[in-house]
């Protein structure tokens, strides 16, 4: 299956990410969440996640 951006909507990038920095953005689409660099901006490849992963993920990350 070919991922692209335009399978997302509402993109965004960390709150903790100064504007000179770069982050990873997230990205919502049908049953999948789209992550990706922004260094690349926009161009780079996107990694899906169930909705069930990205919330196994966020409280990893939250405990780390």
């Amino acid at each position: 299956m070919s991922i692209n951006r335009s399978q997302f909507h509402g993109w965004r990038k960390s709150s903790r990410s100064g504007t000179d920095k770069d982050c990873v953005e997230v990205g919502t689409g049908v049953d999948l969440v789209g992550v990706s660099d922004t260094k690349l901006h926009g161009a780079g490849p996107i990694i899906t996640l169930s909705p069930t992963e990205w919330r196994a993920l966020m409280v990893a990350v939250k405990r780390a």
